[in-house]
């Protein structure tokens, strides 16, 4: 498990899980030292994916599925166990949803609560524009693709990172785009609750659908920033209040 998962705050005791799924091109630095922060009943994991960090000497996913067969067969035991609740940033919310989705489906497993963060709902027209596109086969028209279509990517000075970064970035997206959503009226995949970030200076995204995944509750919030809202040290600290308060009010 210590190779999919980052946990630097281990809690045997905690009373809910959170996973945590980070962005296209993202390890799990920034997520994972999120089990500091949370008080003892809340455990923290980050999903690391092949290709990075620890794993970079593994080939990426090929595809969504295989994201979600290896999460499953991983954490499947640990899901079981004791309630999780799952937050997804950017297209990390598209791997947070196929992973529930597939939990639901073949087990009966549901977070006691859903966190979205900056992504188009999976039945939108902004999500179809993103995944039937076509990125550019040059690596600088790649970033400006993708500071245009997932918000304000820095682009690194160091030529070597900043080639690492295009790959590992072009891996997450060809993931993405294998991921297909279809929702009918009557298709109503999950019951708990569920919350929607974004920045306030990010650019527009077409979220409302993802109210029609729950028939639980469903909750906005626009924080001030850029598509990294979430690493701002203010935001941060409502996240994790916000985050916690959710899942404690969740019926565990």
């Amino acid at each position: 498990m210590e190779k999919l998962v980052a946990c630097v705050q281990k809690r045997p005791d905690a009373v809910c899980r959170l996973i945590c799924f980070p962005w296209a091109g993202g390890g799990t630095s920034q997520l994972a030292r999120w089990g500091k922060l949370f008080n003892n009943s809340i455990e923290v994991f980050c999903i690391r994916l092949p290709g990075r960090e620890n794993r970079h000497e593994e080939p990426f996913a090929k595809d969504m599925t295989s994201v979600v067969n290896e999460v499953t067969s991983v954490l499947l035991k640990e899901l079981k166990e004791k309630p999780f609740a799952f937050f997804g940033h950017s297209i990390g919310a598209y791997t947070t949803l196929a992973v529930a989705l597939h939990l639901k489906e073949k087990y009966g497993l549901e977070p006691v609560h859903l966190f979205f963060s900056s992504a188009h709902a999976p039945n939108s027209a902004g999500h179809l524009t993103l995944k039937n596109g076509t990125p550019p086969d040059d690596d600088d028209d790649f970033l400006t693709c993708i500071r245009i279509f997932g918000g304000n990517y820095e682009s690194p000075q160091d030529e070597e990172i900043r080639k690492n970064m295009v790959v590992t970035c072009r891996a997450d997206t060809i993931v993405f785009q294998s991921f297909s959503f279809e929702k009918t009226e009557k298709n109503i995949p999950f019951s708990c609750d569920l919350t929607y970030f974004y920045g306030s200076d990010d650019k527009v995204y077409d979220a409302q659908g993802w109210r029609e995944l729950t028939c639980g509750d469903a909750s906005f919030y626009q924080l001030p920033g850029d598509h990294f809202y979430l690493l701002k040290p203010s935001n941060e600290s409502f996240l994790i209040k916000h985050i916690t308060r959710c899942i404690e009010n969740a019926s565990l």
